[in-house]
């Protein structure tokens, strides 16, 4: 028999809210284009503006053979989603939770915890048990309860609808540029430096952050230009996405080299922040070959940064 007890939403208390509800994986411009029309219409109303969202992802506990892979963990979904100014509230998402009708999740969420006078949805949202809600429903719940429905249509870009599985199977492939345009920022992945091999300082003259990633996604195995997050600053690197060929590895790993920096990262968290993919990795003949084509691999990767600031720069005015 299952519960009608929920858990409690915290963040509170509410008065007045506009309210958007989802997994928003990514937070990629699909997303931000609920967000913005969410936080327009708070403005509009007088409101607080919310977004509701779930951990773990549903698809984890419903469908685990699926192995999702997500685009961020959930601490950088959080910051993502407050960074543009929404309170952001966390519900703990469980068998027994997917089990609650649609009606009872609009009532008990929606009405009386969060108090919400409109709520915006994508065009195809669906909820509660086996997915029955839809959006005529909480028009409908709407019109009985006094609150209003607003509905925001896909964005597309390049003739393709912005999704977060899209994102994902560009990413399989190393397109990070594309990816990037797709999320609005650059694709970050977020590890703890640990030892490494000790073979870039020592054999190759390119000292190597070794990572153990947090998120469950690396884009494909290759070199990559990227930025590195770091005490707040970013800082220009040159990532490796693989298992080192040359070397006969087994194991798939995540370095970068931070350019012109100097110092002790065992330890830290960095976020890396892959900005284009210069090459697929490849096994080497020797090591001075290697190490050759890593030095190139460099000044490859800081003029494309470069330009990749420049555009940037332009892009915002």
């Amino acid at each position: 028999m299952t519960s009608n007890a929920s858990p409690p939403l915290g963040s509170g208390p509410f008065s007045r809210t506009v309210v958007t509800v989802g997994n928003f994986d990514g937070v990629h411009l699909g997303h931000r284009a609920i967000l913005s029309r969410v936080l327009a219409r708070a403005r509009e109303l007088e409101c607080q503006p919310v977004v509701l969202t779930f951990d773990p992802h549903p698809l984890k506990i419903l469908n685990p053979q699926t192995q999702l892979r997500l685009l961020t963990t959930p601490a950088q979904k959080i910051e993502l989603l407050k960074s543009v100014g929404l309170s952001v509230v966390v519900v703990p998402f469980s068998r027994e939770f997917a089990a609650i009708p649609a009606r009872k999740f609009v009532q008990d969420y929606f009405w009386e915890r969060l108090k919400v006078r409109e709520i915006v949805v994508g065009h195809d949202y669906r909820f509660g048990h086996k997915r029955q809600g839809n959006i005529e429903l909480l028009k409908e719940m709407g019109q009985a309860l006094g609150f209003t429905v607003q509905v925001v249509w896909a964005v597309e870009v390049d003739d393709a609808v912005v999704s977060s599985s899209l994102i994902r199977a560009m990413l399989r492939l190393g397109k990070v540029r594309e990816a990037n345009r797709l999320l609005g920022r650059d694709y970050g992945v977020i590890g703890q430096v640990v030892a490494g091999k000790g073979r870039g300082a020592k054999l190759l003259g390119v000292p190597t952050a070794n990572l153990t990633p947090e998120n469950d996604l690396l884009p494909a195995s290759g070199i990559y230009a990227v930025w590195v997050q770091r005490d707040g600053n970013k800082l220009p690197g040159v990532a490796n996405i693989g298992t080192c060929p040359t070397f006969d590895n087994q194991d798939l790993s995540l370095e970068v080299h931070l350019m012109d920096f100097e110092g002790d990262l065992y330890g830290e968290r960095l976020q890396v922040d892959f900005v284009t993919r210069l090459r697929e990795e490849r096994r080497f003949q020797s090591i001075d070959d290697l190490a050759a084509q890593i030095r190139a691999d460099v000044d490859a990767a800081r003029q494309e940064l470069k330009e990749s600031s420049k555009f940037k720069v332009q892009g915002s005015k």
